[in-house]
C-alpha cells in the first residue's frame, strides 16, 4: 500500500512537471516597446517612467527603447538612465538613427545596444541653449555620470589558451571621450575631439551590440524570440500636458506671472485680474509637479507662507525686515525645491544638473519678473501702455481745490494707521491721507504739509 502511493505521487509529479513546461512552451513572449523620437525632457521621462511601470505589470520578457533623439535636458537623461539601470526587467535599446548627447547616456545605460547601419552615438558635451559648451564644473559630472553608467554595464572575463582576460563590456574611458575633448583613446580619438561612434566603429569598440534595420530584427536576430507578443507605450492626453508644463523655459515664465501678479495686485485697490492670473500660474505650475511626486505639501506651503509672509510686512509691519526677507527666502526655496526630487527634508538623491537646472530656472522667472514690473511700471499711465482706459483728469482740478488749499497747515488725527496711506481727521471732516514722515499710529496728531490728487499729505507732530 505504501509503495502504491508512493508510485501514485511520482507520476502525478511527472504530470504537473511536463503540463507546466508545455504550458511555458505555448506561451509567447512579451516584448514591450517605448518609444522615445524627440527631444530628452519631462515629456519623454514621462513616458519612459510610465512604460516600465506598465511593463513591469504586465511582467514583459524585454522592454526595447526605440531611440532617435539629439539630446536635452542632462538632469531628466540623469533620471531617465537610472531608470534604466534598476529596472527589474532588462532594458534593451535600439538606435533607429541619432543618439547624441542625452540620448547617448540613456543608450549606454541599457543591457544592450543595438544600431541601425548609418545611425550616431556619442557627442555628450553639456551646452547651453545656443549650442555653447558650459563650465566644467558642469562637464565634470557628465563625465563622471557617463563614465560610472558604463561601469555599471561590469566586466567580461576571456580565457584565450591559458590566460585569462578582464576587460570591460563597455570601457569607461571611451564613454568619457564623448565628454571630453582631452580624452585620448590610441587608434580611436585624438586630443581636441569629442567622440562619435558610427554603428560600425560602435560595433568594433563594444558600444553597439549588434546592426539591425528594424525592432523586429532585433527581437528575432538578437534577443532570440520567434514567437513574441509586441506592447507599445501609448502617450496620454495627460502625459504631453504635464511635460509641456513641465518645461523649465514655461515654468519660468509661470513664475513670471505669479510674482508679476502678485506685485501689481498689492499696487492696486480689491482683487482682480493680477491676483487672476497668479492664482492660476500657481496652480499650473504646482499642480504637475505634485501629481509626480515631485512637488511635496511642505514645498507648496513653504511657497504660500512666504507669500503671506510678504503681506504682513508691506500690510502690518512698518519697514522691511524679518517679515519680509524671510517671506522672499520661503518663495524662492518653495519654487526651487518643488523641481527637485527630494524625499521629505532628504537630498541625498538630488545631483548637481537637477539642483542647478531648478535653481537657474526659479531665478530666471525671478529675473523677468523684475524686469517685466519695471517696464509694465513706466507704461501704465496717461502716456503709457494703458494710456486709453487710464484716468488722465486733473484730479486737483475735479475737487474743490480752495478746500484742500484751506487745509494746508491745519492739524488734526490720524484716523487709521497710516502706512503711508489711510485716513485722518481734519476739522471733524475724514480725508484720504499720506504720510510723509513713515509709519504713524491710529490717533497721532498731525499736521497738513500739502494737498495732490484729492489726497493730503502729512506729516507727525511732535509731542
Amino acid at each position: 500500500m505504501y509503495k502504491s502511493n508512493v508510485f501514485r505521487y511520482y507520476f502525478l509529479g511527472i504530470f504537473l512537471i511536463m503540463a507546466f513546461l508545455q504550458l511555458k512552451a505555448e506561451k509567447r513572449a512579451v516584448i514591450y516597446e517605448i518609444g522615445i523620437k524627440k527631444e530628452i525632457d519631462n515629456t519623454t521621462r514621462l513616458y519612459l517612467r510610465n512604460g516600465l511601470d506598465e511593463a513591469n505589470a504586465l511582467g514583459a520578457d524585454a522592454i526595447l527603447i526605440h531611440l532617435n533623439t539629439y539630446g536635452g535636458l542632462v538632469d531628466v537623461a540623469d533620471s531617465m538612465r537610472t531608470a534604466i539601470l534598476y529596472n527589474p526587467i532588462p532594458v534593451y535599446v535600439f538606435i533607429d538613427n541619432n543618439a547624441a548627447s542625452a540620448g547617448a547616456l540613456i543608450s549606454i545605460a541599457a543591457k544592450k545596444i543595438y544600431m541601425r547601419r548609418g545611425a550616431n552615438i556619442g557627442a555628450a558635451t553639456v551646452v547651453n541653449q545656443t549650442g555653447e559648451a558650459m563650465p566644467d564644473k558642469y562637464q565634470s559630472y557628465m563625465r563622471s555620470m557617463i563614465r560610472s553608467t558604463a561601469e555599471a554595464q561590469g566586466k567580461d572575463t576571456i580565457v584565450q589558451g591559458r590566460d585569462t582576460l578582464i576587460k570591460w563590456v563597455r570601457d569607461p574611458a571611451i564613454a568619457e571621450a564623448m565628454v571630453d575633448d582631452r580624452i585620448v583613446i590610441p587608434n580611436l580619438t585624438d586630443s581636441g575631439k569629442v567622440l562619435t561612434f558610427t554603428a560600425e566603429e560602435a560595433l568594433r569598440w563594444g558600444y553597439c551590440d549588434g546592426i539591425a534595420e528594424s525592432t523586429d530584427e532585433v527581437i528575432t536576430w538578437y534577443l532570440g524570440y520567434s514567437d513574441y507578443e509586441l506592447t507599445s507605450y501609448e502617450p496620454s492626453w495627460l502625459d504631453n500636458l504635464k511635460g509641456f508644463l513641465m518645461n523649465p523655459v514655461l515654468q519660468s515664465l509661470l513664475i513670471l506671472i505669479i510674482i508679476g501678479g502678485i506685485y501689481f495686485e498689492l499696487q492696486t485697490p480689491g482683487i482682480g485680474f493680477p491676483s487672476a492670473a497668479a492664482i492660476i500660474a500657481a496652480i499650473l505650475y504646482f499642480a504637475p509637479l505634485y501629481i509626480d511626486g515631485l512637488a511635496e505639501n511642505w514645498e507648496i506651503l513653504a511657497f504660500f507662507s512666504g507669500i503671506a509672509l510678504i503681506a504682513v510686512e508691506i500690510f502690518v509691519i512698518p519697514g522691511f525686515g524679518i517679515a519680509g526677507i524671510s517671506g522672499i527666502l520661503f518663495v524662492i526655496g518653495g519654487l526651487t525645491i518643488s523641481l527637485l526630487n527630494n524625499t521629505g527634508f532628504d537630498f541625498e538623491n538630488v545631483t548637481i544638473p537637477e539642483f542647478g537646472q531648478a535653481t537657474l530656472t526659479v531665478l530666471m522667472g525671478l529675473g523677468l519678473s523684475f524686469i517685466l514690473m519695471l517696464w509694465l511700471s513706466s507704461k501704465i499711465g496717461s502716456r503709457g501702455l494703458f494710456r486709453k482706459i487710464a484716468l488722465t483728469a486733473d484730479l486737483e482740478e475735479a475737487v474743490s481745490t480752495p478746500v484742500l488749499t484751506g487745509l494746508t497747515g491745519k492739524e488734526g488725527t490720524a484716523a487709521t494707521v497710516l502706512r503711508p496711506s489711510g485716513k485722518v481727521w481734519i476739522d471733524n471732516e475724514m480725508y484720504d491721507g499720506v504720510s510723509e514722515s513713515g509709519f504713524i499710529d491710529k490717533g497721532t496728531p498731525v499736521k497738513v504739509t500739502r494737498f495732490e490728487n484729492a489726497q493730503v499729505y502729512v506729516r507727525a507732530k511732535k509731542r
